[in-house]
């Protein structure tokens, strides 16, 4: 049995999921050097093993830059991976501002974001997500061009709440999994991150200042998706 709870052919589908990412990577993602290190570091400094695919990171890359974004928030740095690839793709002159809420995750990100020649274009905010979002709101921060939520599940609507605070018409919204191997199908009130991420769903639905949609992935990462909304004029 595998961890949807069925059998063979679900295994064999899960192996399949990686071997495809695994060729994508290969024919459109070069090595870097930067990113391997910080993948290592983060797994050696005991961090949970919990980053985005490499093809997911080009992906964020690529969106910043389609955007033309010069401002970026991520809520969720973990070893600053993701990190890497959104500073990545900020135009010239632009910046990152990101939040952590472990001072040992934020250091290990630190030193990622040094090695990767990244550091400068990095704002990393040590504290509970929800206290920095209030703070950049009440500093009057941003707007910020792209949104990249990825932090704990149970508080995603209150940061999609501050995100549309700190955006402006045209911003580009990003909260990770959503779909969590098709719980998020679950009336489980017991499961914090399910709960959450519904949460996030319906707001995202209802909200009139947004356009949203939600796509399924499936890959190394397993069974997962992310909501994608953009903020209305």
């Amino acid at each position: 049995m595998n961890r949807h709870g069925t059998g063979q052919t679900d295994d064999m589908t899960s192996s399949q999921w990686n071997e495809v990412d695994a060729h994508l990577c290969d024919l459109l993602i070069a090595d870097d050097e930067a990113l391997t290190s910080a993948l290592q570091s983060s797994t050696k400094a005991g961090l949970p093993e919990i980053n985005v695919a490499p093809n997911q990171g080009k992906f964020l890359m690529l969106l910043a830059q389609v955007r033309g974004a010069t401002a970026v928030l991520e809520i969720g740095t973990l070893g600053g991976y993701s990190t890497i690839w959104l500073a990545r793709g900020v135009w010239p002159g632009g910046h990152v501002v990101t939040l952590e809420a472990e001072p040992h995750h934020a250091a290990v990100a630190r030193a990622n974001l040094e090695r990767a020649g990244c550091s400068e274009l990095v704002d990393i905010r040590v504290a509970p997500a929800l206290e920095t979002l209030q703070q950049l709101v009440e500093e009057g921060a941003g707007p910020f061009d792209l949104v990249f939520i990825d932090a704990d599940k149970i508080n995603n609507v209150h940061y999609l709440r501050l995100a549309l605070e700190l955006t402006k018409p045209g911003s580009v919204i990003i909260c990770d999994n959503v779909v969590r191997d098709g719980q998020v199908l679950s009336t489980d009130d017991s499961d914090d991150a399910v709960r959450g991420t519904r949460a996030v769903l319906e707001l995202a639905g209802s909200d009139a200042r947004l356009e949203a949609t939600a796509l399924q992935t499936v890959g190394s990462k397993g069974w997962d998706g992310f909501l994608f909304c953009v903020v209305k004029g």
